[in-house]
């Protein structure tokens, strides 16, 4: 048996209006027409839904049951056209981003609040990669928004403007350097350092920057966040190289001292990376106008403090 929607909502008409003349306006048709739908209908369901007469229809016991269940199929399938509407625009839907540490701990949070509170109905999964790892995701389609450190990656991703950061050296309180408004990394490379994991971007530079200096980069250790890092240099186990927007969320809370580096490499930009602007789907366009968006509109400017925190218990191209 197969039951065409357009006869149910005939036939909800006729019953909520009393005549098929009534209904037949209503849904700007023929009342001929309508007339010939539900007697289809009832051959269909091998029922009889109106007694007919001189006088016009009346509606059998059989039409009152089938009144409640017409309603509710209509329903859902009205229910089933609103939801693809919403997935078709943006609305609703799922979106993969992979972003590294800067990204997340400096901007995201804010963005992503503000996002979710305009479109309720987005879920967003974020996972932290380093930059290599992102450009791979993005360009396998295991993610489709990647947030990562301006470079280059290949031709399978492209790259979109995003934001900018400066890094800056971590300190002790008590340490010499902690007074020192500015230095170069020279002047840092005989203190020992707690360094990111091996992959990260900061580490790379860091490495490249020593050798540059003819001096050695005396790692001391290597943690996996910044929370693990700020609490090692609070213990004087070495001092650390992180974003300025990334450190003031610890400088209320621990005993450490953020120092400006005199480096041109300590201001970095932060990329937006997507396989194309075609590839992506409705809603996740929506949120890669929202990220790309200026600091004013979606929060995460890196020259506005981020709201300070308890320490941790442990830790479309232009």
């Amino acid at each position: 048996m197969k039951l065409d929607p357009v006869s149910l909502r005939l036939f909800v008409a006729v019953m909520e209006e009393s005549t098929i003349a009534a209904a037949a306006a209503r849904q700007h048709m023929a009342a001929s027409a309508v007339s010939r739908r539900l007697a289809d209908l009832e051959d269909a369901l091998r029922v009889e839904l109106f007694k007919r007469s001189n006088k016009g229809t009346e509606p059998t016991a059989a039409a009152f049951a089938l009144l409640n269940m017409a309603r509710g199929v209509l329903n859902d399938l009205d229910g089933i056209a609103s939801q693809m509407h919403e997935y078709g625009t943006g609305v609703r839907g799922h979106v993969r981003v992979v972003a590294n540490i800067s990204a997340i701990t400096q901007f995201l949070p804010a963005q992503l609040q503000s996002f979710m509170a305009l479109h309720p109905k987005v879920q967003v999964q974020l996972q932290e990669q380093v930059s290599t790892a992102i450009a791979a995701s993005v360009a396998e389609n295991a993610a489709d928004i990647g947030i990562l450190n301006q470079g280059q990656y290949g031709e399978r991703v492209t790259l979109l403007p995003y934001r900018s950061d400066e890094l800056v050296l971590v300190v002790p309180a008590g340490h010499p350097l902690a007074r020192r408004k500015a230095i170069r990394l020279a002047e840092a490379l005989p203190f020992d350092f707690v360094g990111a994991h091996p992959n990260s971007a900061i580490n790379s530079q860091l490495t490249r920057a020593a050798a540059e200096a003819g001096l050695p980069l005396r790692l001391r250790m290597q943690v996996t966040s910044y929370d693990a890092l700020c609490l090692m240099v609070d213990a004087g186990l070495g001092i650390g190289v992180m974003p300025r927007g990334s450190a003031r969320l610890y400088l209320g809370t621990l005993g450490v001292r953020t120092v400006t580096l005199r480096e041109t490499w300590a201001h970095r930009q932060l990329a937006l990376c997507v396989r194309s602007g075609e590839a992506l789907s409705s809603v996740a366009r929506l949120l890669a106008d929202h990220l790309r968006a200026p600091a004013s509109l979606t929060a995460g400017a890196p020259d506005s403090a981020p709201p300070q925190r308890p320490a941790p218990p442990s830790l479309r191209q232009p």
